[in-house]
């Protein structure tokens, strides 16, 4: 059994296509079938003559994915899909064929079925090398170095992080492997962030952390009393003593797993209790898909914050932070040159 990192879009554009239906896609539309192209240098041959200007460079790669998803990617193969809409990676198991399917939208024109095993991994709960592997600039790729099919099966199972210890890392001995590939250093840097926010943010110092962000945002706040705060962790007031609108109360969860749309009606349900006109739901752990399908409903009353909303705010607001959160959180800031992208 191998693990496959396949994306769906640069910027998460197919996550649900794929999530919702069952699927592996990637994009490539401008190419036909490539059923009948059985080897490498055949796509190779084909993409030249369809993107007559590209870079050889950048052909061989394409093709080297393309072959990859075509054919070498097996049956009961693992694969990764990292998610873009929330901090958590999917899992599941390659259970089709390739299929050439134009009649699916932009973008997905080159699919195989998968069976989705768990859709919310949290990023937190993967191993920083093995983050490290899954932010490749590319849109599909084998990993397999640090005993990643077997630590990624681990997790899917249930294992913790700590159960699982991350071993040096080893030799790749194929040139399609991910650790050779450009990594998406920002995505990794943030992962990094993630993490040590799980390890030294929890429970009420989470709550803290929102409620210094909120102020470093020009609110004045009000933490509620632990265990007496009727689904509100937090209340904030614009103006000078916070009588001033939007007037919001915050809902703070710092637990792995996702919240359902249950948890957030409960915010909803008690607004007008605390004269608030908005509400904030923060989510360490992110969102089940009946939060996220709610959400254009949700707008006008109630936003959503995730891990990446939170970091954000983080990093927009770090100097304004208090001393001693930034004791805990020491960040840098650092300039790094953007590579192009090959990924499709």
């Amino acid at each position: 059994m191998a693990l496959w990192l396949v994306r769906a879009g640069s910027n998460g554009e197919r996550e649900d296509l794929a999530l919702e239906q069952g699927l592996a896609v990637i994009g490539w539309d401008e190419l036909p079938s490539l059923e009948p192209y059985q080897t490498r240098d055949e796509i190779l041959e084909l993409l030249q003559q369809v993107y007559e200007d590209q870079k050889l460079n950048t052909l061989r790669n394409w093709a080297g994915q393309l072959y990859a998803f075509r054919g070498r990617i097996q049956k009961g193969d693992l694969v990764a899909l990292p998610l873009k809409q929330q901090a958590a990676v999917a899992f599941g198991e390659m259970v089709g064929d390739y299929e050439h399917r134009p009649d699916l939208p932009a973008g997905a024109a080159h699919a195989r079925n998968v069976r989705w095993i768990r859709t919310d991994v949290p990023r937190t709960a993967i191993g920083t090398d093995l983050l490290y592997s899954l932010g490749a600039f590319l849109t599909v790729a084998r990993i397999q170095r640090n005993n990643a099919e077997e630590r990624i099966k681990a997790i899917i199972a249930g294992a913790s992080e700590a159960a699982q210890k991350e071993p040096p890392v080893g030799d790749a001995d194929d040139v399609e492997e991910v650790d050779d590939a450009l990594k998406d250093l920002e995505r990794y840097a943030r992962d990094l962030i993630s993490k040590r926010i799980s390890q030294r943010f929890k429970k009420h110092k989470f709550e803290r952390l929102i409620d210094e962000l909120l102020q470093a945002q020009g609110y004045v706040t009000e933490r509620t009393t632990a265990g007496a705060d009727g689904g509100v962790d937090i209340v904030a007031g614009r103006g000078p003593m916070g009588f001033d609108e939007p007037r919001i109360a915050v809902q703070v969860k710092s637990g792995e797993g996702p919240e359902d749309i249950k948890a957030v009606r409960e915010l909803q349900g008690v607004l007008r209790h605390f004269n608030a006109q908005r509400g904030l739901f923060v989510s360490w752990g992110g969102y089940r898909s009946s939060v996220t399908n709610a959400k254009r409903n949700l707008f006008f009353e109630v936003r959503l914050w995730s891990a990446d909303d939170v970091i954000d705010a983080v990093l927009e607001q770090y100097d304004r932070l208090p001393d001693d959160i930034r004791a805990e959180l020491p960040l840098k800031r650092i300039w790094t040159l953007v590579p192009d992208d090959d990924a499709n």
